[in-house]
C-alpha cells in the first residue's frame, strides 16, 4: 500500500521537532510563551485547524508545568494522541454502505469545480470492477460542456456501464433514469456524478438537493452514500465549501482528493473536528489505482512521520 502522505507532508513532524530539540531559543529559555505561539502557528500552518490546535498547545504546557514533557517522543505521542481522538469520537468505518436485498446501490457525488470528482468516480468504479461488482457511471453533469464524455470515457476505460444525457437536461432525470437501467440491466452499483458547483451557487445548490430527493422517491433508502469531494490542496476552503453542501445535501462521508500533493494534511483532521462525517476515500496520486479507504491510524503515523 502506497504511502497516504508523500514529500512535504511528512514535514509536519520535522517541523515540531525543529522547534522543540533544535530551536536555539527554546535550548536556552526552555518553552515559553513566544515559543508555544509559534508551536500554534507551525500546527495551523498544517491546517490543523484551531480547536484542535489549541488543545495540542494547553497539553503541551499542561505536561511541561508538570515536568512530564522531556523527550522528543513525549511531544510525539501527545500530537497522535490529540489526532486521533477527534477520530476517535466519530464513526470511523470507512466502509462504503451498500444497498440490502439485491437492489442497485446508489451513490451520489457532489463537490466544487475542479476538485476531482469525476476522476474519483472513475478510481472507484475501476476499484468496483476488480472485486468483481457491474458499477454503472451516470453522468448527471449536464451543466458543463463535455463533462458526459469525459465520465463515459472513464467507463470505457474501467469497463463499467454508462448512461448520459443531452447537454442542459434535467440532472435529477439522469439520475432516476440511470437507477431505471441499473435494476433492468444488473448492474449492482450506480455512480452518479453531479455538476460541479461552487459552493456560493445558491440555484446549483438547490438543483443538486433535488437530485437526492428523487433518488429518494425512486428507490427507497437511497442514495446510500452522498460523497463530498474535497480537494485537500485548498487547505481552510475545502471547510467553508464542507459547512455549505453539508446545508443542503446529506453527506454521508468526505473524500479527500490530491492528499499526496498537499503538505497541509492537517485538513483531514479539521474537517472531521468541526463536522464529525466520517472521510471515506483518499486520493493518493494520478494513477488509476490511487485511491483508497482512509485510515485514522495510518494517518496519524503518516502525518507524524519523517
Amino acid at each position: 500500500m502506497s504511502r497516504l502522505l508523500k514529500g512535504e507532508k511528512a514535514s509536519l513532524w520535522k517541523r515540531i521537532r525543529d522547534w522543540a530539540f533544535t530551536d536555539v531559543g527554546v535550548l536556552v529559555r526552555g518553552i515559553d510563551e513566544s515559543s508555544l505561539e509559534r508551536l500554534e502557528a507551525i500546527l495551523l500552518g498544517a491546517d490543523l485547524g484551531v480547536p484542535v490546535t489549541l488543545r495540542i498547545v494547553e497539553q503541551i504546557e499542561t505536561m511541561i508545568r508538570a515536568g512530564t514533557l522531556r523527550t522528543e517522543r513525549d511531544v510525539h505521542d501527545t500530537v497522535a494522541a490529540t489526532i486521533l481522538a477527534v477520530f476517535s469520537g466519530i464513526v470511523r468505518d470507512t466502509a462504503l454502505q451498500r444497498a440490502p436485498g439485491g437492489l442497485p446501490t446508489v451513490w451520489v457525488f457532489a463537490g466544487v469545480n475542479g476538485v476531482g470528482k469525476t476522476t474519483t468516480i472513475g478510481k472507484l468504479a475501476h476499484r468496483l470492477v476488480r472485486q468483481g461488482k457491474r458499477p454503472l457511471l451516470a453522468a448527471a453533469d449536464t451543466f458543463r460542456a463535455g463533462a458526459v464524455d469525459q465520465l463515459r470515457i472513464w467507463a470505457d476505460r474501467v469497463g463499467a456501464g454508462f448512461i448520459g444525457s443531452r447537454p442542459g437536461a434535467d440532472p435529477a432525470a439522469v439520475a432516476f433514469d440511470a437507477i431505471d437501467s441499473a435494476t433492468k440491466s444488473g448492474a449492482d452499483t450506480v455512480l452518479i456524478d453531479t455538476a460541479g458547483r461552487l459552493h456560493t451557487q445558491a440555484d446549483l445548490m438547490t438543483e443538486i438537493a433535488k437530485v437526492e430527493r428523487v433518488i429518494a422517491r425512486r428507490q427507497p433508502g437511497a442514495p446510500h452514500e452522498t460523497l463530498l469531494v474535497l480537494d485537500a490542496t485548498v487547505g481552510q476552503n475545502a471547510m467553508a465549501q464542507a459547512r455549505v453542501f453539508s446545508r443542503s445535501l446529506t453527506v454521508s462521508g468526505l473524500v479527500l482528493a490530491k492528499l499526496d500533493s498537499s503538505a497541509r494534511g492537517g485538513i483531514v483532521v479539521a474537517l472531521a473536528e468541526e463536522f464529525g462525517i466520517p472521510v471515506k476515500l483518499v486520493g493518493t496520486g494520478e494513477q488509476v489505482d490511487d485511491l483508497e479507504p482512509f485510515d485514522p491510524d495510518r494517518f496519524a503515523r503518516e502525518v507524524l512521520s519523517g
